[in-house]
């Protein structure tokens, strides 16, 4: 595995550690004052600053420093994190992903806007918030105003592997330690620690903070390069450490590695006391003095202990730039296939630690691997089902060994379906934090207040689904938050609460996903909407529309209700463009509005865009499947149930309600007649919007899995049809689209209908 690979690792992590940062900020922005939440935020930061110092990365590493700096203010209590720091936080945030993305991608950052942050970061540090209006330019970071070159150590053996060099001169102790208790800490890092992201001279140096500190770094047990295990650990410490705080502060700093490392801390008398009664000779710790650089990085003349101080700065930069190397080196480790029985007994010794602490096991997968997958299981479907139909063509009796096998088959077909299906399934999570910062950045864009509230973020869905709902959303959010919440003036006037909602659902219902996003804003304005359409010539003038229909005017290519072009539009801009990608996703939307009181946007998805169990009928000679989860039941018509309604409209009458029933194959246009629903059979549907309505068709043939087989991408699109499939004898069937024959059914234009929606 080269560097550019182990880069790449990197950055998939950082994009996790982004996620746990923003999730965290939420939280305590929504008051969560929960000492691990603020510690997750903190850890995210410093890791993505550890890794980003390994490859170089200095720009990143220095807004990381000074994000890192004011969050460990927090943590100990010396920064309250109310709203006006949570929101320079969350802005911090944003700027260290747009960080993240440039160095991976390229590109550039706004830097104003980056130094701007630095300044009012560092002024929370402080204790002070940073004036609005003062200057956007900002020093540099503490650590790099003062760092300075210490002096060069020698290689630390024939591969010319030499240490970084390393200070502590940022971190003195606190007060006078002449008459201080004294402590002895013994440090020895696992493997587990570095392989976590963690760093052990981070460690030391926040143990520097308590007090005067003198330290015996032990390199006895470091192999040549050459030898270096990369999920080794070598070092560790013997560290006197002069401090008020006690054995509890002590404890705290390494609190988050206690499982990670063997720790012991004693007052120093009673550790050399052990020591003498075990006849042990004790480690003689050395002073190490942090003011041997000067603020020029120019050495003062040092004498014998100086010397030893300074070899034992270079012992512990080497544990530093060791750290680095087994991070990356692990990384590798984790993607990298072991061939050999040894590295496959380390694998294990490995996996039964992770087991024992409770920790979940994840491998990463190249994309396209899974995607081949999928598709190897759906022609593992479509065979079965072949080898089936012959089966049954052919062997009469039901009862031969075979059919038995082919019934384990199926069944055994089905349990890899689900479990190949499951690994593409994720929770939407990342898109609905996503869709945080473009609420933050428009309400700061056009002066509004406006929080956003999310719900069923573990809700999970196929990642193709996922993906592509980034987009569609990121046009909802904006119009909601620029066109469909009021201004904090107009709020007030109107008696709502200053601060507007905007509120984004995700929950499971019927074998499909439902994603709501709803304001409390203003509404939906009919009038202003009807005009513009009659103005666009969208519509005659003469229209009688029903308030439904008003609203879903929006969705047309080209309206929008905007009184000025910007960067931000008025509700509909763009909205003809989310309802072209849901369709294309096999989903639909649906709007309700109320004057005053806000929108509702409704988005049903299919779970996956790959199989799907449908009962396969027959209308008018044709093999049409029908997706199970729209269907209710099925009926047999009898004649004293039929009603007619009107010239050309039927009622089935089911336990004593009406419901219209709807010729299949009338309204695809399969046969030029209505048929006799007495000789057929009803299918009770459930729609979108449209209620239920009863689907005639002719015969039942059965429930089977399908695979799905997109006609837009290998012939054309096909009114009322969602997708096709291949059944077992071959043949090609195709999938009704519930909703587009539903809406057939109430007068409107079957080609007008071309949701693309039933499947799933």
């Amino acid at each position: 595995m080269d560097m550019n690979e182990i880069k790449e690792i990197f950055f998939q992590e950082c994009e996790e550690q982004l996620a746990e940062l923003e999730s965290g900020l939420l939280k305590m922005n929504d008051g969560d004052r929960d000492p691990e939440t603020v510690n997750a935020v903190f850890r995210a930061v410093h890791s993505i600053k550890g890794g980003a110092g390994a490859f170089g990365l200095d720009d990143l590493v220095a807004f990381a420093h000074v994000f890192e700096t004011t969050l460990d203010c927090v943590r100990s209590n010396k920064l309250e994190p109310n709203q006006d720091v949570l929101k320079v936080m969350l802005k911090s945030a944003d700027v260290l992903a747009d960080l993240t993305n440039v160095a991976r991608d390229g590109g550039s950052v706004d830097e104003s806007r980056s130094r701007g942050l630095v300044r009012e970061l560092e002024a929370l540090a402080n204790g002070e918030m940073p004036s609005p209006t003062a200057s956007v330019e900002a020093p540099a970071p503490k650590a790099a105003a003062k760092a300075a070159p210490a002096p060069t150590p020698k290689p630390t053996d024939d591969s010319g592997f030499q240490p970084v060099p390393f200070s502590f001169d940022d971190f003195g102790g606190e007060g006078d330690a002449g008459d201080m208790p004294a402590y002895e800490v013994i440090f020895k890092p696992r493997y587990e620690l570095y392989s976590k992201g963690n760093d052990a001279t981070l460690l030391l140096r926040d143990l520097s903070r308590l007090g005067e500190m003198t330290i015996y770094c032990n390199t006895d047990d470091l192999p040549g390069l050459e030898e270096l295990d990369p999920e080794g650990a070598y070092f560790f410490w013997n560290v006197t450490v002069k401090t008020d705080k006690g054995e509890d502060a002590i404890r705290t700093v390494f609190e988050f590695a206690e499982w990670d490392c063997e720790l012991t801390v004693k007052p120093v008398e009673e550790a050399r006391a052990d020591a003498t009664s075990n006849d042990e000779l004790p480690m003689v710790p050395v002073p190490f003095d942090l003011s041997i650089l000067d603020e020029t990085g120019a050495t003062e003349e040092v004498s014998a202990s100086d010397a030893r101080a300074e070899e034992t700065a270079a012992a512990v930069a080497a544990a530093e730039t060791a750290s680095h190397v087994t991070q990356m080196a692990a990384a590798a480790a984790r993607v990298e296939k072991k061939e050999s029985a040894a590295a496959a007994a380390a694998a294990a010794s490995a996996a039964a630690q992770n087991n024992a602490a409770g920790a979940g096991q994840t491998i990463r997968v190249d994309l396209d691997r899974v995607d081949r997958l999928i598709n190897l299981v759906g022609e593992l479907v479509i065979n079965q089902a072949m080898l089936s139909q012959s089966v049954i063509e052919n062997d009469t009796t039901g009862t031969s060994s075979i059919n038995m096998g082919l019934e384990e088959l199926q069944q055994l077909t089905r349990e890899i379906q689900d479990s190949v299906m499951a690994i593409r399934a994720q929770p939407v999570k990342p898109v609905f934090q996503r869709m945080s910062r473009i609420v933050r950045e428009i309400a700061d864009m056009t002066g509004k207040s406006i929080r956003l509230i999310t719900e069923g973020e573990n809700t999970e869905v196929d990642k193709t689904v996922i993906d592509k709902l980034a987009e569609p959303l990121t046009h909802m959010i904006r119009n909601a938050v620029d066109h469909g919440i009021e201004t904090p003036e107009k709020r007030a006037a109107a008696g709502k609460n200053t601060e507007g909602t905007v509120r984004l659902t995700a929950k499971h219902r019927s074998g499909r996903i439902l994603i709501e996003l709803a304001d409390d804003g203003a509404g939906i304005n009919r009038e202003k909407v009807r005009q513009k359409a009659i103005d666009n010539d969208l519509i005659p003038a003469d229209s009688n529309l029903s308030d439904e229909e008003i609203d879903n005017l929006i969705f047309l290519p080209g309206f929008s209700t905007a009184d000025k072009i910007s960067d931000i539009s008025g509700r509909g801009v763009g909205m003809d463009v989310v309802k072209r990608s849901i369709q294309a996703l096999g989903g639909r939307i649906n709007i309700t509005s109320k004057p005053g009181h806000g929108s509702v946007f409704t988005m049903s998805l299919p779970l996956t865009l790959a199989v799907l169990d449908g009962m396969v009928v027959t209308v008018a000679g044709q093999t049409l499947v029908v997706p199970l989860t729209a269907i209710v039941e099925t009926l047999q018509p009898e004649a004293a149930a039929i009603h007619s309604f009107g010239a050309n409209h039927r009622l089935i009458s089911i336990r004593n309600s009406f419901c219209p029933l709807v010729d299949v194959g009338r309204i695809l246009n399969f046969r030029a007649t209505q048929a006799n629903p007495v000789e057929g059979v009803a299918l009770l549907v459930e729609s979108e919007g449209g209620g239920q309505r009863a689907l005639m068709v002719d015969a039942i043939q059965g429930q089977r899995q399908v695979v799905i087989k997109s006609l837009e991408a290998n012939y054309t699109h096909v009114p009322g049809i969602a997708a096709a499939t291949i059944l077992g004898d071959g043949r090609v069937a195709l999938i009704l689209d519930v909703d587009a024959v539903v809406g057939a059914s109430r007068g409107q234009s079957l080609k007008a209908e071309m949701s693309l929606a039933a499947v799933g």
